[in-house]
């Protein structure tokens, strides 16, 4: 799939949206494991390992494909790694062939200029690339003193949009890091955003003072875009908890290796329907029910397709929905329809 221009991804992007708020009726963003393995070891991620091989090309296209037909607008390749995938252009030209937009999440050392370039001809759309600390340590090694270098190849080869995430948090040593790094992604031309630190059910970590006086200074820096719609995060970053309508599941889905939907990264497990069976039963349920992590979340991506449906269809507790429904208390719809 030839690249396509700066305007050409606008205008997409401007199309999917539109039809966001139009209809409730099919996912807005789509993040899908293509390798749980990762080349590092950050203490604080749980969504790696070091032995599993990557999902078998054939079986990633069908997972795309059954995307496609959900009607799907963004789908954003994570891992793991996912530029360890022998096939990633591969997969991101299927996500591109059926015309949905095409992102990765990467930790950032597979950036040569060659992979670059392979990328553009894929119709790769967006890049993030999370860099904790500016030196590495224990910690993480995803550090700008590694990753400068692999930035510069992205200024000077990518034609994609590239953002740079910082992190605040619990395990990050030297909180001004973030300030450093957002500085030198402005520099580059890149967009940036900063994270709080989940614990590992996603849910909420404070910031302290010194954290929080960063936090709001590197929000202020870089260019506006659609990945700075995080305001939820001033609340948590205080501590306090963010009343929302999550709508993971339905809106936002997290598909793992094995191919199987969750709700998002840190709530592997639920529903953990196969995709290939998941049906748009499913996603009503998911998209009409209260999550009981939602006001201690801190995943940005979910926060932000739930901004899209915050002013309208208020949600039922589970229990409720299968009442009104005329359901018995399942966990999915699929197995009743299964009875």
């Amino acid at each position: 799939m030839p690249k396509a221009s700066g305007f050409s991804r606008f205008t997409r992007g401007v199309k999917h949206t539109v039809r966001a708020f139009a209809s409730t009726r099919h996912p807005v963003l789509v993040h899908i494991v293509p390798m749980r393995r990762c080349n590092l070891s950050c203490t604080y991620c749980n969504e790696y390992d070091k032995t599993s091989d990557p999902v078998p090309i054939g079986t990633m296209l069908e997972r795309i494909d059954r995307l496609a037909e959900f009607g799907t607008s963004v789908v954003t390749i994570s891992g793991g790694e996912p530029m360890m995938h022998p096939e990633i252009y591969e997969i991101i030209d299927r996500i591109r062939h059926h015309g949905m937009i095409a992102g990765l999440i990467s930790n950032g050392y597979y950036f040569q200029p060659k992979k670059i370039e392979r990328l553009n001809e894929s119709g790769l759309d967006y890049l993030q690339i999370s860099i904790d600390n500016v030196i590495p340590d224990e910690v993480s090694k995803k550090s700008l003193k590694v990753l400068d270098a692999k930035l510069v190849n992205l200024k000077n080869h990518a034609k994609f949009k590239v953002n740079i995430n910082s992190v605040l948090g619990s395990g990050v040593e030297n909180p001004e890091d973030a300030l450093t790094i957002a500085k030198r992604a402005q520099e580059l031309g890149f967009s940036s955003t900063v994270g709080v630190i989940h614990d590992g059910d996603g849910l909420l970590k404070p910031l302290g003072d010194k954290e929080k006086a960063i936090y709001k200074e590197v929000k202020s820096l870089g260019t506006r875009s659609y990945a700075r719609w995080n305001w939820f995060q001033d609340k948590l970053a205080d501590g306090e908890t963010y009343e929302w309508r999550c709508r993971s599941g339905a809106r936002y889905l997290y598909i793992c290796e094995d191919g199987l939907v969750h709700w998002c990264s840190q709530q592997r497990g639920t529903p953990g329907t196969p995709l290939l069976e998941y049906t748009r039963e499913d996603m009503h349920r998911e998209y009409h029910t209260e999550k009981w992590c939602a006001p201690n979340c801190t995943i940005q991506c979910v926060h932000q397709v739930g901004h899209l449906d915050a002013w309208r269809d208020p949600q039922l507790s589970l229990a409720d929905y299968n009442k009104k429904h005329g359901f018995p208390k399942k966990d999915t719809i699929s197995q009743v329809l299964a009875d």
